[in-house]
């Protein structure tokens, strides 16, 4: 990690201490599940749904019980909502038959489920069960490129990038450090370099426009 680097990353724990995920969720199982409706969808429509549905259906073994019909009904709203269904469904079966109806809590694991990515299953293991991991959404993936934490080639080059230049107790929170400066600031179309605390920094300052 160079001065620069570490300058960028001070700025942005010191900005984003204690940021946490925005998806609601009580257990590993309703997290799973929210951070799978969560593709190409926003967390508030990801809580709107999840109330909807987990104090009803919050274990495998109670959503594995829904057709997929009946699943689809209950996520419309969400996009994608016709896969995720069939992916969700899926999963309970496996959890109820490989794992207890219990979530696995390792990336070999998690990465057997059926709609469940790299991103998904460090979700689940940092904040699900405490694990020190690097989840890289489409956030984290911009941020880190433009600030040049990364090269940007793609998510898996990232992920690797990231866990060398952090230190692995740090994963986790930096994981959230820039997905909030992602949501809030460096933003996809129009990223508020003017309002940015590392903009100094940042190679790609006011270069995005």
């Amino acid at each position: 990690m160079d001065k620069r680097q570490k300058e960028i990353l001070g700025r942005l724990a010191e900005k984003y201490k204690g940021s946490a995920s925005a998806l609601h969720y009580n257990n590993p199982f309703e997290l799973l599940i929210a951070v799978i409706l969560s593709a190409q969808c926003t967390d508030k429509r990801v809580n709107i749904i999840t109330e909807r549905i987990f104090p009803k259906c919050g274990t495998a073994k109670a959503m594995a019980k829904l057709s997929q019909e009946k699943l689809e009904e209950l996520i419309h709203d969400c996009g994608l909502f016709h896969a995720k269904a069939k992916n969700i469904l899926a999963t309970c079966r496996i959890l109820l038959e490989h794992h207890g109806g219990q979530v696995p809590g390792t990336l070999e694991e998690l990465l057997e489920l059926p709609g469940v990515g790299r991103k998904t299953a460090n979700v689940v293991l940092s904040q699900g069960f405490g694990v020190p991991a690097m989840a890289v959404d489409t956030h984290v993936f911009r941020v880190s490129a433009r600030l040049k934490l990364a090269s940007g080639v793609d998510v898996v080059k990232t992920e690797q990038e990231l866990m060398k230049l952090i230190p692995k107790k740090d994963w986790s929170e930096a994981h959230h450090w820039l997905i909030w400066h992602g949501r809030l600031v460096c933003k996809a179309r129009k990223p508020l370099c003017r309002e940015c605390i590392v903009a100094d920094l940042c190679i790609s300052a006011d270069k995005t426009k």
